[in-house]
């Protein structure tokens, strides 16, 4: 077994390290310890505009990044700590979570802490939800990972998770929202996460596990940072990649109430309607034509709204009003 040190806390740049010894044609097996910078990390067949309270994530600057792996959205921040291993030789999918969840309970339990496995993929303690596990398997590989938390801001984690109490119609798998908590309230000493990551890789293995410390070399880390660049930072990956759905939204202002309901797929606006009492002079067809095709995102609305008169569509009413009933 192969341990990959890494520092990063760029999310895209750790899950396309992830993927890229995934994808490698060696024979080696590999774990990580990593940590994430503020993120939400979605699972791969999770509409990603339905996982996260948009205007929480944009005011707190917290990244976005889509996962290849299924299961439910997680938020990540620096007490936060992942673990990943990439194993060879698999022969089909069987979905064993246990066989890496285990040397994680065991290794907490030599730090004085009682937990257990739950339900498919995920640990807790006295009932509470600290760790969440993804797999995929494919080509004779298996990449599992997982969440641990050890000291996150869960005031953060609830509201950047938090849905929308708006309507969505769609077939993404939806994140299941559990009472959750942190190893460190259950330490018997106070220990920082870095000495917690240590700690964790000293015990999670048996003594006759043979563990060695591997290196990326410059020719990993530009494919890595090309992949990162391609792919993972990218609107169509993390966006573009959603399920179809509908969503409809409403609000109502001194002005009028405005309802709209939109088809989205991929990631772009396939059809808008507008509805409610507000007055207008104009055709509200043109404005409904604008935006057909454009990205379901704020940047390209307002860009596509940027030269209409709105108040001649919705007398007294501002584009970012009108663009908060769509978004």
């Amino acid at each position: 077994m192969i341990y990959i040190k890494n520092e990063s806390n760029n999310p895209y740049f750790n899950l396309a390290l992830e993927e890229y010894l995934f994808n490698l044609d060696d024979n080696e097996n590999y774990v990580l310890l990593w940590q994430n910078d503020n993120t939400i990390v979605v699972g791969k067949h999770q509409n990603t505009s339905e996982e996260i309270n948009s205007e929480y994530v944009k005011e707190k600057n917290i990244n976005i990044v889509r996962r290849i792996t299924g299961g439910g959205a997680v938020y990540h921040d620096l007490g936060n700590l992942n673990y990943s291993f990439i194993i060879k030789g698999i022969e089909k999918a069987d979905y064993d979570f246990s066989k890496f969840t285990i040397p994680i309970i065991k290794a907490l339990r030599k730090l004085g802490v009682e937990s257990e496995l739950s339900g498919r993929n995920d640990i807790t303690i006295d009932g509470k939800k600290f760790s969440g596990n993804a797999q995929l398997v494919k080509h004779g590989k298996l990449l599992h990972h997982g969440t641990l938390l050890f000291n996150s801001n869960m005031d953060v984690l609830s509201k950047a998770l938090k849905v929308s109490e708006d309507k969505f119609e769609s077939k993404s798998v939806k994140s299941v929202r559990a009472r959750v908590t942190n190893i460190k309230d259950y330490l018997p000493r106070d220990i920082t996460v870095l000495e917690f990551k240590e700690l964790l890789l000293k015990y999670m293995f048996d003594e006759d596990t043979y563990l060695k410390e591997g290196q990326l070399t410059e020719k990993d880390l530009n494919n890595i940072n090309s992949l990162m660049k391609n792919k993972y930072i990218t609107w169509e990956w993390n966006y573009g990649e959603s399920p179809e759905f509908n969503v409809r939204r409403s609000k109502r202002f001194a002005n009028g109430k405005i309802e709209t309901l939109s088809n989205v797929k991929d990631g772009i606006i396939q059809s808008i309607k507008f509805y409610g009492d507000f007055f207008g002079s104009d055709n509200l067809e043109e404005i409904e034509n604008l935006l057909k095709g454009k990205r379901y995102e704020e940047s390209q609305i307002r860009d596509a709204l940027k030269d209409v008169n709105i108040d001649n569509y919705f007398k007294n009413i501002s584009l970012d009003e009108l663009v908060s009933c769509i978004l």
